[in-house]
């Protein structure tokens, strides 16, 4: 027993020192806003751009990135003050305006159009060694972004859970998007179901914080679409950290560490018949769930019914309301 304890504490001490060094810095934080500036700076000279805004997403806004994490941006087309979803031929088109004029400016590096992608993707590389990914219009990635921010509110254990995760899975090569591994959102929607199925649960389902379709509600005027969703939220929340009835969860970092990797250890058996439904907060038969067949993926997981969907197949092209991530079976 006395061993176990010293090994624990081995354990959170050496987990912490990993947050200290992982943990953005002032100067990050600076660099990401000046690289949006300068962005900026460029869109406002692209004459198909004028009135665009540039906008970041993903884990710099959830709070969830570390010092060397992309910076994903969303360059939003205004169509007045309502939300308008702009059809792929005319984002290629504007993606194309835009590296035009970043390879005429210069200073950006390594610039890669992802043309074929169910959602075009423009990357590059900035002086300051900062990965980043553009897209038109993905209000969409904006608001799930937004999400994890705020699920942070109801346990800040979430963000370091986030961060170890995410490097523990990035030193064992499963956090290569690009090599058919998972993302850093797919890892973080897991970490979300971790926690809405720990005894006692830190998270709730988040159909108890959020009912709806985020992005079916995302119609009308942006910005009265976007407060409806973020009240919402806060009732939710502050509703479930309200809860006196529900049973409080002091687990050290380390343990909700631990228990995270037995919990998913049997991944590569359990995805066979079971995906991972987080609107529900529970594992779900993929026979039972025709939003799941045909079955041409390895894992699945689902967050805030159809509209925050996740799906992680074999073939990125379809299931084309679900899709997000490829994840290749034997990196599982």
């Amino acid at each position: 027993m006395e061993m176990m304890t010293s090994n624990s504490q081995l354990l959170e001490v050496t987990l912490a020192d990993i947050l200290r060094v992982v943990h953005p810095l002032k100067e990050d934080w600076t660099a990401r806003f000046f690289i949006i500036q300068e962005l900026q700076k460029v869109v406002q000279s692209i004459e198909s751009l004028r009135g665009a805004t540039v906008e970041p997403f993903g884990s710099f806004v959830s709070n969830l990135f570390t010092r060397w994490g992309d910076l994903d941006i969303s360059i939003e087309v205004p169509n007045g003050s309502y939300i308008s979803c702009p059809a792929k031929k005319h984002k290629l088109a504007l993606l194309t305006d835009l590296i035009k004029a970043l390879r005429k400016r210069g200073g950006w590096r390594n610039l890669h159009f992802i043309q074929n992608a169910r959602i075009p993707i423009l990357k590059f590389e900035t002086h300051q060694n900062i990965s980043c990914d553009v897209s038109i219009n993905n209000l969409s990635g904006q608001m799930k972004s937004k999400m994890l921010f705020w699920l942070n509110e109801i346990d800040g254990r979430f963000r370091d859970v986030v961060l170890l995760v995410k490097e523990w899975a990035k030193a064992h090569g499963v956090n290569e998007p690009k090599s058919g591994t998972l993302n850093s959102y797919s890892l973080s929607l897991l970490v979300v179901f971790h926690f809405q199925t720990c005894e006692p649960a830190l998270f709730p389902p988040l159909k108890d914080i959020y009912p709806g379709n985020m992005v079916d509600d995302l119609v009308g005027v942006r910005t009265l679409a976007e407060k409806k969703i973020q009240d919402a939220f806060a009732v939710g929340i502050n509703g479930y950290k309200s809860d006196k009835t529900r049973g409080i969860n002091r687990s050290s970092l380390s343990e909700l560490f631990i228990s995270f990797l037995h919990k998913f250890c049997d991944l590569s058996s359990r995805a066979q018949t079971q995906g991972i439904n987080i609107f529900t907060g529970s594992w779900e038969d993929i026979s039972t769930n025709m939003r799941w067949l045909p079955r041409t993926y390895t894992l699945c997981v689902i967050s805030l019914s159809l509209s925050l969907s996740l799906s992680l197949h074999k073939n990125t092209h379809a299931h084309s309301h679900i899709c997000s991530k490829t994840f290749g079976k034997k990196t599982l």
